[in-house]
């Protein structure tokens, strides 16, 4: 007898993990936004100098993140088949890789200087960008610890408090970008802090100080939390092994890189296209920025989805997972609609609330169209990536990541974007995001038909097979 399954209650289930780590992304992500909406408020240029260190910095943010993010897959697996001194185990390997990679990224942000003069970036541009990315660099460590600690929550399903310790650091982010760009001695009361009014700069100071409290916040509610007792994380600490760092290494990293492939294909636009001036710089990020918010909703059901799958992979219920495949893919495709029809109502509004200059908010808003046209196709391509982390294939996700946006769409949107080659006039920052739309429908249909394949292959693996014909018992 086959079993049936409620559409219904995996919708539940996916909500209640999917809503909490939306808000955590969401303020997570939202610092970018906050950073450029108040560097804004204090010149166009400004604004383009976090709009361009934010192209290089963020890239790296989700490369680091998305290595680590095998943490998720690996803790749920454990947790699906009931091994919480496994659990223990992968942590404490993934808290010294995130340290490992947290360094790495803070040594390239401080030397990333040689690209400025290669891409020959103005030089007023050039030395507030460089200032930004000192200050963001020493949050790079926390970036990597932080987000461990975050998974290992979020797989044994215990989303709220990452989402409201993220939520609390949006807004200290907020006092201390205020902070920051005015300087102490403009705040009542805080002058003897002695902190000088960097700007647009001050933002990337802000950033790091920010990461690194939540950090130390995060640790403590793991250390105390009474619903991680039988896992006891910290009742003693492995030191590092070098197998077992490989192997979430070998996992993670195609996750990251993935992630990075699409995300620096964005970023690369607005680098590619800063000798146009701070005006298309500025409408670029603006554009940018909106589209990366809408983004955490599908993001937030993908990494749901990774729990959810990783947990029953580890169960080896083959059902169970197509089930949740269906009614994830399905509800991602549904939000994209809702995404792309409030994209297009709104984004004159929301390009009048990043900028004053009009030159800059017709830019923002005529780019938000394209936009517009790529939300079914982004929803699409992060859900079936969720899918396949969760059943621990993320090697073909990353290979045809990296065809789909370097291989398709960064070329064509260079040959469209800067050259008259074979579209008569270069379409500048238009050319680019005709090749992100195109780019982004190919990984969709590529992303999707390999998670097919992989679940047929499951299908025959005696493990899944046998489980499989047992359920219909």
């Amino acid at each position: 007898m086959t079993r049936s399954f409620s559409k219904k209650q995996e919708l539940r289930t996916l909500a209640l993990l999917a809503g909490p780590i939306f808000i955590s992304q969401f303020s997570q992500a939202a610092y970018s936004f906050i950073d450029t909406l108040m560097a804004g408020q204090v010149s166009a240029l400004d604004l383009a100098a976090v709009a361009v260190g934010s192209s290089i910095w963020l890239p790296l943010y989700l490369l680091i993140t998305g290595t680590l993010l095998a943490t998720t897959a690996l803790v749920g697996e454990a947790k699906g088949a009931d091994k919480p001194e496994r659990i223990a185990d992968i942590t404490h390997q993934a808290l010294w890789l995130a340290l490992l990679v947290g360094i790495a990224g803070l040594l390239l942000i401080r030397n990333a200087w040689p690209l400025f003069d290669w891409l020959q970036v103005p030089l007023e541009l050039r030395l507030k960008t460089r200032a930004y990315l000192d200050g963001v660099s020493w949050g790079m460590p926390a970036v990597g610890l932080f987000f461990v600690l975050r998974c290992y929550c979020e797989a044994q399903g215990r989303p709220v408090p990452v989402m409201l310790i993220s939520v609390s650091g949006l807004l200290l982010n907020v006092l201390a970008n205020q902070l920051f760009i005015y300087g102490s001695a403009d705040i009542a009361g805080l002058s003897w802090l002695g902190i000088p009014a960097m700007g647009g700069p001050g933002c990337g100071w802000a950033t790091a100080l920010v990461l690194w409290l939540l950090t130390l916040v995060l640790f403590a509610y793991v250390l105390c939390a009474s619903a991680f007792a039988r896992v006891r994380l910290f009742q003693r600490w492995a030191p590092p092994h070098f197998a077992e760092l490989r192997h979430i290494a070998a996992l993670g990293l195609p996750i990251g890189l993935a992630i990075f492939f699409e995300v620096s294909s964005f970023a690369l636009v607005a680098i590619l296209i800063s000798p146009s001036g701070e005006i298309v710089v500025a409408g670029h990020q603006v554009a940018l920025s909106v589209t990366s918010i809408l983004f955490m909703v599908p993001l937030s059901l993908s990494i749901a989805l990774t729990i959810r799958v990783s947990q029953l992979y580890g169960a080896q219920d083959l059902d169970a997972i197509a089930h949740t495949r269906r009614v994830g893919l399905v509800t991602t495709t549904l939000i994209a609609c809702l995404s792309a029809l409030f994209l297009l109502l709104a984004r004159d509004g929301i390009a009048a609330g990043y900028t004053q200059d009009a030159d800059v908010r017709a830019l923002a808003a005529d780019l938000m169209l394209f936009a517009v046209a790529y939300q079914v196709f982004d929803a699409l391509q992060v859900g079936a990536a969720g899918c396949l982390r969760g059943l621990q294939d993320t090697r073909s996700p990353m290979l045809l990541t990296l065809f789909a946006y370097w291989v398709v769409a960064i070329p064509f949107g260079f040959v469209a974007g800067s050259t008259d080659t074979f579209f008569g006039q270069a379409w500048g920052p238009h050319g680019y995001w005709t090749g992100l739309v195109i780019g982004l429908g190919i990984a969709a249909l590529l992303l999707n038909r390999q998670l097919g394949r992989r679940m047929l292959q499951l299908r025959s693996q005696p493990e899944f097979s046998t489980k499989h014909s047992l359920s219909k018992e």
